[in-house]
C-alpha cells in the first residue's frame, strides 16, 4: 500500500534542494589532465584521434599552463613522445628525455602545478612494448630495474608523483626502493594497479605513437574477464608501498572501482581513457548525444562508484561544470 507520508520526490522539488542533498560531490582538485609532450620546438598540434587535445613541445607548454589556470585545473599527468626510439627505450630515463624536459618547463612556468608522470617504456621502445624483450616476451625483472630508473629520473627533474603503468610484477616495490635510496622518500607512487588489456586505448596509442609493433600486451596487462585478479593486483601494490591505486579504464570497470574502494584504505583513482573520451566526442559530433550532459553524467558515475581521483581529458570542462554547480 502506498504510504502518502513518504514521498522521496520532496527532496527533488527545486534545484537548490537537489544540490543540497547530493550524495556525490566533485571538486576540481580531484581532476588530473593528461598531457602529451613531444620532442622538438614550436609544436602545438591538435591530436586527430582526441579532438580538443594537443601535442606540445616543451616551448609550447605555456599554452597548456594558461588553459589549466583559466579553468582551475592544477594537476597534470605527462606522457612523452621522443624523436628517437631504441630496443631498450633508453630515452625514457635520459636526463634530457622529453618527459624530463616537460617537467622542468612546467615547473619553470608554474611551480605550483602538481606534475605526475607516467612511468613506462612503450613510447620509447622501437618495438612498442612496455619493457625489455627476451625474444618476443617482455622480461619482467630486467624491465622493473629500468622502470625504477625512469621513476628516479622523473623525480630528479622535479616530478611531484610517479605513476607506473607497465603492469610488471614487483615494479612498485622496485620504484619505492629506488626513490628512497635516491632521497625521494616523499615522492608518492600512484600505481596503475589494475590496468586491463583494453580496446579502449586505441586513440591514446595513436596520440602517443605507442602501438606494439607485433603481438599485443595481454601477457602483462590484465584479462578483462577477471575481477578477483584485479583485487589481488591491488593488494600486492598496497604491500609494495603504493600510495594511490588506479583502475584503468574507468566506465566499463566501475565494478572494480567500487570493489577497490571497499577493500582498501588508499585513495582510488580511475582513468577515463582515450576511447571513452573519443566515443563521447564522436557521438556528439554526429548529433546523437548532448556532449556536455554525457560528460557530466559519466564523470559523476565514476565518483559515485568510489573514485577519489579522476584522470580525464575533460578535466578543464569538468572543472567549469563543477564551478557552475552542474555537478559537484
Amino acid at each position: 500500500m502506498f504510504n502518502d507520508s513518504i514521498r522521496p520526490r520532496r527532496l527533488r522539488t527545486s534545484d537548490g534542494l537537489r544540490r543540497m542533498v547530493r550524495e556525490t560531490r566533485l571538486s576540481p582538485e580531484s581532476l588530473i589532465w593528461p598531457i602529451f609532450v613531444q620532442e622538438g620546438e614550436g609544436i602545438y598540434e591538435e591530436i586527430p584521434s582526441l579532438p580538443g587535445q594537443y601535442h606540445y613541445s616543451p616551448d609550447q607548454l605555456y599554452r597548456m599552463v594558461e588553459q589549466a589556470h583559466m579553468h582551475g585545473v592544477s594537476r597534470v599527468i605527462l606522457f612523452g613522445l621522443p624523436k628517437n626510439k631504441d630496443e631498450i627505450g633508453s630515452g625514457a630515463w635520459a636526463e634530457d628525455g622529453i618527459v624530463q624536459q616537460g617537467i622542468r618547463k612546467i615547473k619553470e612556468l608554474a611551480p605550483e602545478m602538481y606534475v605526475i608522470t607516467d612511468v613506462c617504456m612503450c613510447e620509447y621502445t622501437s618495438h612498442g612494448h612496455c619493457g625489455i624483450l627476451c625474444g618476443d616476451y617482455v622480461d619482467n625483472d630486467q624491465t622493473i630495474a629500468r622502470i625504477a630508473q625512469i621513476a628516479v629520473s622523473h623525480a630528479k627533474a622535479g616530478a611531484d608523483m610517479v605513476a607506473p603503468s607497465d603492469m610488471m610484477d614487483g615494479r612498485v616495490a622496485a620504484i619505492r626502493q629506488a626513490l628512497d635510496e635516491a632521497g625521494f622518500v616523499n615522492v608518492p607512487i600512484m600505481s596503475y594497479a589494475a590496468k586491463y588489456a583494453s580496446s579502449f586505448y586505441g586513440p591514446f596509442r595513436d596520440a602517443a605513437g605507442s602501438a606494439p609493433a607485433f603481438g599485443d600486451r595481454r601477457s602483462y596487462q590484465m584479462d578483462w574477464h577477471n575481477s578477483r585478479e584485479a583485487m589481488r593486483e591491488c593488494a600486492l601494490d598496497v604491500q609494495e608501498g603504493a600510495d594511490i591505486l588506479m583502475i584503468k579504464p574507468a566506465m566499463s570497470y566501475l565494478d572494480l572501482v567500487y570493489q577497490c574502494k571497499q577493500r582498501f584504505e588508499l585513495p582510488v583513482a580511475a582513468y577515463a581513457v582515450s576511447g571513452e573520451y573519443a566515443m563521447i566526442k564522436a557521438a556528439a559530433k554526429a548529433g546523437l548525444i548532448d556532449e556536455y550532459g554525457v560528460m557530466c553524467e559519466s564523470a559523476v558515475s565514476i565518483f559515485r562508484a568510489g573514485a577519489d581521483i579522476l584522470i580525464t581529458y575533460y578535466a578543464c570542462e569538468l572543472a567549469d561544470a563543477i564551478r557552475k554547480g552542474d555537478i559537484g
